[in-house]
């Protein structure tokens, strides 16, 4: 037999009926709200996100930097007539060399915090393996982090890189293709992977690490701090010069979705600013790099 309300009994609950809506609505919102959390009045990513954003491509660009400069070093003493040595690692770097067979597996150790000359302060090992023969043409690098940091950023994942000797430039250019996490120390977290192009135009063998020069093309995947995924892709070379802590010229676009907005690193000089077009047009002049002392 089914029971009718009673009047008296549906006035008590329906406060509390109400309540749980507005609950429930103000949860559903507040969900809605976070899953677009970076697009609005015309913007694609913030200034905050493109800052963590560009510090991501310096850490993977320091990194490969290193390798490329200690294979090289080896590369340049084991097929010259003389010894060879780089000045881009400082005395307080550690290069261990283990040759077997077939292999040298170098360990790069930064120990608790070690500075470069370009300022980046560097902790923790960087390994690198890649076969003994250093006469071939191309050659594959692998690359590993261990307890590795970056200004105090803690980074974990590793690299292949294919080394080319000489490409159709008559340069040695990497092909690197990675995939790291990064952790801040307030917690902040994102990941970076793609492949990117490095073709050494300037310093290679001089032995002097100020006159090195990169240019550096190529895709690479970016997932933020709240987990928005972007596609950043080299329009025009970026350019890095290793007398200096940021990228100097060169322009990086950055989609999401259909939507797209660029980075433009400026003239060549060495500074933290960029210019940054929004999808409507707007353009910015931004301070890149939260790291900054």
């Amino acid at each position: 037999m089914k029971k009718s309300l009673n009047p008296m009994n549906f006035m008590k609950i329906a406060p509390f009926a109400l309540a749980l809506s507005l609950l429930i609505f103000t949860s559903c919102t507040n969900e809605e709200e976070e899953s677009i959390p970076e697009i609005a009045n015309g913007e694609l990513i913030t200034v905050a996100e493109l800052q963590v954003s560009d510090e991501t491509e310096m850490i993977s660009e320091e990194v490969s930097s290193i390798a490329e400069d200690v294979y090289a070093s080896d590369e340049i003493s084991l097929t010259g007539k003389s010894d060879y040595t780089s000045d881009y690692l400082p005395e307080c770097v550690t290069i261990t060399t283990i040759v077997t067979d077939t292999t040298r597996e170098k360990t790069i150790d930064f120990g608790e915090g070690c500075e470069l000359p370009n300022g980046n302060i560097l902790g923790g090992i960087i390994t690198l393996s890649y076969a003994k023969d250093m006469e071939a043409a191309s050659k594959s690098i692998a690359l590993a982090l261990e307890n590795f940091t970056f200004n105090d950023v803690a980074i974990e994942g590793s690299a292949s890189i294919l080394r080319v000797r000489s490409n159709d430039n008559g340069n040695p250019q990497g092909v690197v293709n990675s995939s790291y996490q990064a952790t801040w120390p307030n917690g902040d977290t994102a990941s970076f992977s793609g492949t990117r192009t490095r073709e050494w135009v300037e310093g290679f063998g001089t032995g002097f690490w100020g006159d090195n020069v990169f240019l550096i093309t190529g895709k690479r995947t970016y997932t933020g701090r709240l987990g928005n995924v972007y596609m950043k892709e080299v329009i025009t070379a970026l350019r890095r010069e290793l007398s200096c802590r940021f990228i100097v010229s060169g322009v990086l676009e950055i989609s999401r979705n259909d939507t797209t907005a660029s980075l433009d690193f400026g003239d060549g000089s060495c500074d933290a600013k960029g210019v940054l077009t929004q999808p409507d047009g707007t353009e910015n002049e931004i301070f890149l790099r939260r790291f900054l002392k």
